[in-house]
């Protein structure tokens, strides 16, 4: 437990430096629902989420209350919908009848989430994960609060490039049916490498296989606190400035590991994972940009922003570590470009670009993130770029993901619009060359060959 000094800095985190629980996640597991009808296995579905978790967002605003520590999101993840359907589901439409009632059941018990509409096609597509596939776009058109993931590819397994193809497509599909939204069905679709099974974090998670019948794990976020700790380092050696942070990464997780240890006891939920991410928002001083900009750079983008935030995930792990015993999920260093305001200003004005972002990819937690790209982009250039950071995931070991936003009738130089935690994002321009010949080749990139350790 927090101890009194603990209590003292915790208090002046949340409300100097804007630290934030972000996510109490409540994973259930719909496996026992399966069954031959679609109908009953939407009730199924409605009845067992609604039970589980018709006290989480209680539960969340009761800790708030007496702990006096902001918990922003209440969410549910589920079981890959594309297996829980597989029985039941013949037609894209039956899939539809799924995402309906996991948005009303979202609905019913007021979280703001819901993940696990997703298929995890790494090496191959079954028939029903390919229904389920196609049906994104109609289904994140017509719902509001469930969230969509698909994996790709893995260290172990290669890459599934029918399955790039296919979501390069379906990116597109899905911006082309809420066009009259800036194409914000697109924010709630992530395309993974190596996905884990315990993220808490939106749009990509998903209760998996190895999981039990439901689990409590929480996303920490504190980029505010990390910067203003750093402000104390300037001009240090990075010996100073590694401990700095990864001394206030400790004091983040231990602000989590009371909230996840009070939700599981409060629920009668196992507790699972601590999730520590610098996950920012679009409010001033709650920016990774700005982290990486107080360690030394004039704009991120500019040359050594890779090293730097090589170094920023680096001790944020190490620090988080030894403040919890279940540290998982995609901890790390977020770097959504529309949810960070030093990121929004630096795309702006062209010191951040895609390429400078894949880099970054390569030593953050997690990949190309909340990118808004022009409305004509091809399907094929967006499956490139899938491909690219599918590349980096499985040959480092890594999940990355690709979220990229193409904002149908909008082109570089204008503005999408999101709102919320999601927040707003420049057009950035894409590489207008195309790589249509080598997507359409299908089949499957083999495994690296450090991926044999068997």
């Amino acid at each position: 437990m927090l101890n009194i000094m603990e209590v003292h800095e915790t208090n002046h985190m949340i409300e100097q430096e804007k630290l934030d629980v972000r996510t109490i996640t409540l994973g259930i597991s719909l496996l026992d629902c399966v069954c031959d009808d679609v109908d009953t296995l939407c009730s199924n579905i409605y009845d067992k989420i609604t039970t589980y978790a018709k006290d989480l967002v209680a539960t969340g605003e009761a800790i708030e209350r007496e702990y006096g520590i902001p918990i922003v999101n209440k969410r549910i993840s589920v079981t890959p919908i594309s297996l829980v359907g597989a029985r039941a589901c013949k037609t894209s439409e039956d899939f539809v009848k799924i995402i309906h009632t996991l948005d009303k059941a979202a609905a019913e018990v007021g979280v703001n989430f819901l993940g696990g509409y997703s298929a995890l096609v790494g090496k191959s597509m079954t028939p029903a994960e390919e229904l389920l596939i196609k049906s994104i776009p109609q289904a994140l058109a017509e719902t509001e609060r469930v969230c969509s993931s698909v994996n790709v590819g893995s260290t172990k397994t290669g890459i599934n490039m029918d399955a790039v193809k296919l979501m390069g497509e379906v990116v597109r599909a899905t911006a082309e049916a809420t066009a009259d939204n800036d194409s914000l069905g697109c924010a709630k679709l992530v395309v993974f490498c190596n996905a884990p099974d315990d993220n808490p974090f939106m749009a990509g998670a998903f209760h998996g296989v190895t999981e039990g019948d439901a689990v409590i794990n929480v996303g920490v976020s504190g980029p505010g606190v990390v910067k203003t700790a750093i402000e104390s380092a300037r001009g240090e050696n990075f010996e100073v400035l590694c401990e700095t942070i990864k001394k206030t990464a400790f004091k983040i997780t231990r602000v989590g590991q009371l909230v996840a240890q009070e939700a599981s006891r409060r629920m009668g939920i196992p507790f699972g994972i601590i999730d520590l991410s610098l996950a920012p928002t679009p409010a001033v001083g709650d920016s990774v940009g700005e982290i990486l900009e107080e360690i030394g750079l004039e704009q991120v983008g500019a040359p050594g922003t890779t090293a730097a935030l090589a170094m920023l995930n680096d001790q944020v792990k190490k620090g988080g570590v030894m403040a919890s015993s279940y540290v998982g999920g995609l901890s790390g260093a977020f770097i959504p470009v529309s949810e960070d305001k030093n990121m929004i200003d630096a795309a702006t004005s062209g010191c951040l670009t895609i390429e400078k972002l894949e880099a970054m990819t390569c030593v953050c937690s997690v990949g190309l993130d909340m990118i808004a790209i022009p409305g004509d982009t091809t399907a094929a250039t967006i499956s490139g770029i899938i491909a690219d950071e599918a590349a980096i995931g499985m040959v480092n070991q890594k999940t990355t993901a690709v979220r990229v936003i193409p904002v149908i009738g909008k082109g570089v130089g204008e503005t999408a619009e999101f709102g919320g935690l999601l927040g707003y994002a420049p057009i950035m321009p894409v590489n207008p060359k195309s790589c249509e010949a080598f997507i359409s080749r299908g089949g499957r990139i083999p495994a690296p060959i450090h991926s044999f350790k068997n």
